[in-house]
């Protein structure tokens, strides 16, 4: 659903195939429009949101929509049905025990008793799925730009190579241009590698800035970072001055050009720099050093004692100073100016860099320690009520992003016990098949939408509003005495009284940003917040801020605010509010899942674990942390069914259930239900068939082989006592730059393929053995059909796991007939080596058999 505002009308579409001609055509005509303009919806519908206080002047900020009953009421009654389904199935199993394989029949009930269980843990907390539409056109009556609250913009980047420093800068540079008033928020980078590449990147973005932002006001410009905006060849134009737009494009864009080319080459212009310096110092240590002729506080390209990476001093740099609350309109045209920005105000946000202290023996805790540090530098700079953070690599996609938060913050029904609004994660440049389900759409566009309309959804890491007194760990108004103190206990929040005594101003969720003055005192209180010490006994990392010593910091610093009796909404906007990029390559795909559910695995054998909750967490929201933290234990059950085919190579006579038929017929009904219900989900949270399937696809590859290793990991963990280290995800890509999806093609082999490669030559084994036994005992007989029906499985869970066989082949996996040659081969050679050694040595065969017990394995029971 469209976001609930339009405050032009007039808009209009600018083809620019070339960067020259000019088709104009008139916006308001376009589907998006005349969705956002009331379209009817046919699977969403207005709620009863019950009768308003009678305060008039306060209008309602958002509309919550509800799936209709038409596909909600089936919807659950199916749920029912599968859920008695799944219990006759178990009573019958249990009536008609296998005696002839008990240790099979136990193993086969003990797994379909998991599967059934996490069915219900993932399935319970979808039964209300909401949808809530911020109503900016509310907002923008209520509150004019004088009046809305401050915010304090975070993001967050660590090496300059795996995260390249050109994703960061159009990052900083669409948070600079955002539709927001420019002097009610400020934006901070957290560069917690301290190099002086992402340093000097600032200053070029700080200069570039000055153009690039009065451009984007200038003319409406969607989206506002620059690398995505000039790569779009059609562009939605908002204003009324099409020519002029034209002219303005085109020399921002040659500006842009030589941005980036500045950009790319700082590594080097760096080190040459550096060299220079040092050979004048001969006998001298080989620092790096700064334009200004200085040395670089923190890491150094030649790293020595108190200039490494996880060794060097904190820095703070105010970039761009908090700009005045009166408009500074620009220059008009002139012989040095081809810009007209006469009648566009030309302030800029205030812009920070941070790169906090390091020293060896401290945890530095990763992401959630450099986001700790934020929070508190920002309290003494800018103290916004309001907090959002961003991974480097995800930009302001629609320019009024900031404000629809906004909506939910302040709504009169219940805004003020709303913690954190949630965006959802869009991503650019993935392939077109998605192969590896990078969207995650079934995640983002239904479990988001399910724990919408409970406590509210979990908290994923980046595009999040927070509310900066739930950061400090204070209780909900609906919770807390009036008189309470947000400082509850001496040392609590660190020893800094500058820092302790912004916390009160912190809670006025009306205020906006003041100037300070960054004096020497101010600078050493600054310094004193980024010393690894600071922390020492206080509540940081556990209470206070985001929580520490859990790789997925995100959700478990969500659950501690739920469970505190926060709620939190999920807030979808058109144009998406957000973009990002993600991994393509099937490696570091692997390493993101692997550090999530390992992560996850944390989250269940910590203080963190839902079961342990207060009263205040939702009953459903509780199961839905606890299905986050123990969907990895399923790989368990799911591998072992993936693997045990291979008896189909010796076994002729082996069933997990008597009667076989019965046992088929149960099985595929409760596996069509668990599809049926996929397509009612599949229907009210707006995703596509494709992203379903990939879904389903990308589950099976991580169930084969990421999820063991968090399995195992975890295991090693609880044993040794010692944490688990997930390296970081890089978006640096190895392959030829010149095929935009080249990455998609690059084989990076590590241990992590290893079981899934296994499970697949399993399954062929399989596929060819069933295969073999049916032309030996005759196409006609029992054990031929019995074989022939278990290869279904087998050939199911080759179809699952058919995007992982295209990306170990590397290149060849541009050409997918190749990979269907490839395995009918295999089949058919397995088949004719079945047969021959069923005909060649009959009477040793049958010993082999009798000596396994005389079975055959169908593949997984699937009441899961």
């Amino acid at each position: 659903m469209a976001a609930a505002v339009t405050r032009r009308s007039n808009a209009l579409r600018v083809d620019v195939p070339d960067g020259d001609a000019v088709a104009v055509s008139v916006m308001a005509d376009s589907p998006v429009a005349k969705r956002g303009l009331g379209a009817k919806d046919d699977v969403w519908v207005a709620a009863d949101e019950g009768v308003m206080s009678g305060d008039g002047n306060r209008p309602m900020l958002f509309r919550t929509m509800k799936v209709k009953g038409s596909i909600l009421h089936p919807y659950r009654f199916l749920m029912l049905v599968r859920l008695v389904a799944v219990v006759v199935f178990f009573k019958w199993r249990v009536e008609h025990k296998n005696h002839d394989g008990v240790w099979l029949w136990t193993a086969s009930m003990t797994a379909d008793a998991w599967f059934g269980f996490s069915w219900l843990l993932n399935q319970l907390p979808k039964l209300n799925p909401i949808k809530r539409v911020p109503d900016l056109a509310a907002l923008a009556d209520r509150y004019d730009d004088a009046t809305l609250p401050g915010i304090d913009v975070f993001v967050t980047t660590v090496d300059p190579v795996d995260e390249p420093v050109l994703y960061t800068v159009n990052t900083i540079l669409s948070i600079l241009a955002a539709d927001y008033p420019v002097d009610n928020y400020a934006c901070y980078l957290s560069d917690d590698g301290g190099t002086l590449v992402h340093y000097e990147a600032m200053v070029h973005v700080a200069s570039f800035a000055a153009l690039w932002v009065p451009f984007c006001r200038k003319h409406c410009v969607e989206p506002r970072s620059p690398e995505s905006y000039f790569g779009i060849k059609t562009h939605s134009y908002a204003g009324g001055m099409a020519g002029e737009f034209m002219r303005d494009r085109r020399r921002v864009r040659r500006e842009y050009k030589e941005f980036k080319v500045r950009i790319d080459s700082l590594s080097t212009t760096i080190r040459q720099r550096s060299d220079a310096y040092n050979s004048e110092n001969k006998g001298g240590v080989s620092a790096t050093w700064m334009a200004d002729g200085t040395q670089w506080p923190g890491t150094w390209v030649e790293q020595a004692e108190n200039h490494r990476r996880g060794q060097h001093a904190g820095i703070v740099q105010v970039l761009l100073d908090h700009p005045s609350c009166k408009p500074q309109l620009g220059s008009p045209v002139s012989t040095d100016n081809p810009f007209d920005f006469s009648n566009i105000d030309t302030r800029l946000p205030m812009l920070v860099y941070i790169s906090r202290e390091k020293r060896p023996g401290y945890d530095n805790q990763k992401k959630a320690g450099a986001m700790n540090v934020m929070l508190r530098v920002s309290a003494l700079l800018s103290n916004a009520p309001f907090v959002i953070n961003f991974d480097y690599d995800h930009y302001i996609n629609n320019s009024q992003a900031l404000r629809a938060p906004m909506c939910f913050m302040h709504d009169p029904r219940d805004g003020q016990n709303t913690a954190f609004v949630q965006f959802p994660q869009r991503f650019d440049d993935v392939d077109p098949t998605d192969r590896y389900a990078n969207h995650n759409r079934v995640f983002f566009d239904g479990t988001m939408l399910a724990l919408n309309g409970l406590q509210g959804p979990t908290y994923l890491g980046t595009g999040t509003m927070f509310r900066r007194v739930a950061l400090y760990g204070i209780e909900p108004p609906c919770y807390r005495a009036e008189n309470t103190k947000l400082v509850r206990k001496t040392g609590e929040f660190g020893y800094s009284t500058s820092f302790i005594n912004t916390a009160p101003d912190a809670a006025i969720q009306d205020r906006s940003i003041a100037p300070v003055l960054v004096d020497e005192r101010l600078s050493k209180d600054l310094a004193t917040l980024m010393t690894c010490a600071y922390e020492d006994g206080s509540s940081w990392g556990r209470d206070v801020g985001w929580v520490y010593n859990i790789a997925t910091e995100d959700v478990v610093t969500g659950f501690r605010i739920h469970r505190q009796g926060w709620r939190s909404m999920y807030c979808s906007m058109e144009p998406a509010a957000f973009r990002g990029t993600a991994p393509i390559n099937l490696t570091e795909r692997l390493y993101q899942v692997l550090r999530w559910s390992g992560g996850s695995l944390e989250v269940f054998f910590s203080h963190s674990n839902a079961l342990i909750a207060s009263r205040r967490l939702h009953p459903l929201q509780r199961i839905a942390y606890l299905n986050m933290s123990t969907y990895p234990i399923v790989t368990v059950f799911i591998l072992s069914y993936n693997f045990f085919p291979v008896m189909w190579l010796f076994s002729e006579q082996l069933y997990i259930q008597r009667p076989f038929d019965t046992y088929m017929a149960y099985l595929v009904a409760v596996i069509a239900m668990v599809h049926l219900i996929g397509m009612f989900e599949v229907r009210w949270s707006g995703i596509t068939l494709l992203d379903w399937f990939r879904n389903e696809q990308f589950y099976m590859i991580g169930a084969t082989g990421v999820y063991p290793t968090a399995v195992l990991y975890m295991l090693l963990k609880l044993v040794t006592g010692k944490g688990i280290y997930f390296r970081l995800t890089s978006k640096q890509t190895e392959a030829c730059s010149n095929d935009k999806f080249a990455d998609l093609y690059t084989v990076r082999w590590v241990p992590l393929l290893i079981p899934t490669a296994a499970v697949i030559i399993v399954n062929v084994a399989a596929v060819g053995a069933a295969i073999g036994k049916a032309a030996t005992w005759g196409f006609f007989t029992d054990e031929a059909r019995h074989a022939l029906l278990g290869m279904v499985f087998n050939m199911g869970i080759l179809v699952l796991l058919y995007p992982f066989a295209l990306g170990i082949m590397g290149k060849w996996g541009k050409r997918p007939i190749i990979l269907f040659i490839v395995l009918v081969m295999a089949i058919s050679v397995v088949g004719l080596l079945y047969v021959t050694l069923h005909a060649t040595l009959p009477g040793e065969w049958s010993q082999v058999a009798v000596s396994l017990g005389k079975a055959s394995l169908t593949g997984p029971s699937g009441s899961g």
